[in-house]
């Protein structure tokens, strides 16, 4: 990750002559590579990833600017069965995305599955790319052909795009795809940007992939992550971050024997968030119980989620 996720390293002055720029939402169920695709696209990984599905919580935004185009990317929470109410703001946010984006991306996997065929069938009619990711775990690429036909009865797609977010594969393909189908207009951000969002922002996403990575299954997905305090006025910058759980006994799992297990989480996320901002940190984790924290309406916008919640922001703090 750059310095900055507000910028990249080398300022660029916007292209004279004609320009073309839009939003691309990134759609598609959880754990076919959504975020793996932005940060393969970007160059940067500026969105979480981890083998558990739905780990995308927030929207995320990302600013790639090549020459006279500027795709800002939207990767955005996996389409699934709501069974809280955190579960219905990310259906409800990745749809709102799609419906508001000038260019859609669906990606899945390279394997016929119903539930991908239906969110085919449903996406708003628009500029729309079949991004088949995984491609390279396909050795006989004609077994793909069922798909492809498959897809194109469930929707009229622009094109149909393989890739492999993983290993970088396929992504001038994609951009140049989805290039033809941006709208001719002035950039929407400046060309160094490399996402709108606040520090914030990514600071908590760090927390809570080492969260995830550490703890694997012993905490499921009841952890919400808040900066709760950013003072840049030191020589040192200050980050405290309170990590809720949903259980009692999670708690304990998350601070584990002596303290060890929040230890190792706060150093890995600390050197992640030292790489982000180019300079030391001094950060501080606590972890709190808060039940049932994902059905609470009030307790979902102090976590930065809900429908004023502000895009992911956190303590006030929108895009």
């Amino acid at each position: 990750m750059t310095s900055d996720p507000s910028s990249t390293p080398e300022a660029e002055s916007p292209p004279a002559g004609p320009t073309r720029s839009g939003r691309v939402a990134i759609v598609g169920r959880p754990n076919v590579g959504k975020s793996t695709l932005l940060n393969a696209l970007l160059g940067e990984p500026i969105a979480i990833t981890s083998p558990h599905p739905q780990t995308t919580r927030d929207v995320v935004r990302g600013v790639l600017t090549v020459g006279d185009t500027q795709f800002v990317f939207v990767d955005t929470p996996g389409v699934h069965t709501a069974r809280t109410k955190l579960g219905e703001h990310m259906n409800a946010a990745a749809q709102e995305q799609a419906r508001e984006a000038d260019a859609l991306v669906l990606v899945v996997e390279p394997k016929l599955d119903e539930r991908d065929l239906k969110l085919a069938r449903e996406l708003p009619h628009m500029a729309t790319i079949l991004a088949i990711n995984k491609i390279d775990l396909v050795k006989d690429k004609t077994a793909l052909l069922p798909l492809l036909e498959a897809f194109s009865k469930a929707h009229p797609f622009d094109a149909m795009v393989p890739v492999s977010a993983r290993r970088t594969k396929g992504m001038d393909g994609l951009l140049k795809e989805l290039r033809e189908r941006l709208p001719e207009q002035p950039f929407l951000f400046e060309p160094d940007t490399l996402s709108d969002q606040p520090t914030r922002f990514f600071e908590a996403e760090i927390v809570r992939e080492q969260v995830l990575a550490l703890t694997k299954q012993e905490v499921p997905h009841g952890v919400a992550v808040v900066v709760e305090r950013f003072d840049e006025t030191p020589k040192v910058p200050h980050i405290e971050v309170a990590i809720h759980v949903a259980r009692e006994s999670h708690k304990k799992i998350l601070i584990g024997a002596k303290g060890e297990m929040l230890k190792n989480i706060g150093s890995r996320a600390r050197h992640r968030v030292e790489e982000m901002l180019g300079q030391q940190v001094h950060l501080r984790l606590w972890v709190r119980a808060t039940p049932d924290w994902m059905n609470d309406p009030a307790k979902l916008r102090d976590m930065g989620y809900g429908a004023d919640a502000g895009g992911g922001g956190r303590d006030g703090e929108g895009t």
